[in-house]
C-alpha cells in the first residue's frame, strides 16, 4: 500500500465513529431482543431505526449486519431485516449441539475448578435466587451464561468454548421467556444448585449426566412452547412500535 493510499485522519476517525455509534444500536437493540419487546418476526426498518436513535442509516446497517453475525437478525435482500425466530428444527439442533458438547467441557473441566472457582459460582446461585424473586428475567440470562461458562473454563478447548458461548446466546431470549413464563425458572435453580454440589463432591459422572438431562429437558419444553405459541401467533402481523 503506498502512502497516497491510506486513509486521511478525517476519514479514519469518521470511520471510528460510525463503528462507536454502530455499537451503540447493536448493543441498544439486541437488549430489546433479548427482553422480548422485539419478538421473532418483528421488522426493524432502517429508516424508523435511524430517526429513532438519531443517526444516519450507515451505523444502523452496520448494527443489524453484526446482529446477524450473532444469530438475532436475519437480513434478506429487497426485504429488509427481522428479529430471527427458531424453527422447531433449528431447536432441536441448538439443543442436541449443546447436550453433546457441554457434558465434554464439564468432564475436561470439572476436576481443575479451583476453590475461588467454586466461591464465585456459589455466589451466581445466590444471585439467581435473588434475581428469581425479583422475576428479573434479563439478569437471569446473564447469570445462567456465565454459570455454564464458568463451569467448563477449564476445559482446555476454547474452539468448544466459543461455540457453545455462541449456541447459549441464540436461544438465550426464547429460553428467558419461555422460563419466565412456566416454572422453569425455579427447576433450573435447583438442578444447578445439584450440579454444583455433584463438582464439588467429585462425582464428576453424575454431574454430566444432570447436566445432559437439564439441557434435553429445557430443549423439549422450549419446543413445547414454541409449538404453542406458532399457532396462537401465526396470524399476527408484527407491526414496529412508537417509543416515548
Amino acid at each position: 500500500m503506498t502512502l497516497e493510499s491510506k486513509p486521511s485522519p478525517r476519514t479514519a476517525q469518521k470511520s471510528l465513529q460510525h463503528r462507536t455509534i454502530a455499537a451503540a444500536v447493536a448493543e441498544s437493540l439486541r437488549e430489546r431482543i433479548l427482553d422480548g419487546e422485539f419478538k421473532a418476526g418483528f421488522p426493524l426498518r432502517q429508516d424508523a431505526l435511524a430517526g429513532e436513535f438519531g443517526v444516519s442509516r450507515i451505523p444502523v446497517r452496520e448494527a443489524l449486519m453484526q446482529l446477524e453475525a450473532e444469530g438475532l437478525v436475519k437480513i434478506h435482500p429487497h426485504r429488509g431485516a427481522i428479529v430471527s425466530g427458531l424453527s422447531m428444527e433449528e431447536v432441536q439442533e441448538l439443543f442436541t449441539l449443546r447436550a453433546l458438547l457441554e457434558p465434554r467441557l464439564l468432564e475436561a473441566s470439572a476436576r481443575q475448578l479451583t476453590p475461588d472457582d467454586y466461591e464465585r459460582l456459589n455466589e451466581i446461585l445466590q444471585e439467581y435466587s435473588a434475581e428469581l424473586r425479583a422475576k428479573h428475567v434479563r439478569r437471569w440470562g446473564e447469570l445462567n451464561t456465565q454459570f455454564h461458562m464458568l463451569l467448563y473454563r477449564h476445559a482446555g478447548q476454547p474452539r468448544t468454548l466459543a461455540i457453545v458461548a455462541n449456541l447459549l446466546q441464540e436461544c438465550d431470549r426464547h429460553t428467558r421467556l419461555q422460563l419466565s413464563l412456566t416454572d422453569g425458572m425455579k427447576r433450573a435453580e435447583t438442578e444447578h444448585a445439584e450440579l454444583l454440589r455433584l463438582c464439588e463432591n467429585g462425582q464428576i459422572a453424575e454431574a454430566c449426566s444432570l447436566l445432559r438431562t437439564h439441557i434435553e429437558d429445557v430443549g423439549k419444553s422450549l419446543r413445547t412452547y414454541i409449538e404453542g405459541h406458532q399457532r396462537t401467533d401465526g396470524s399476527r402481523t408484527p407491526q414496529m412500535p412508537v417509543r416515548d
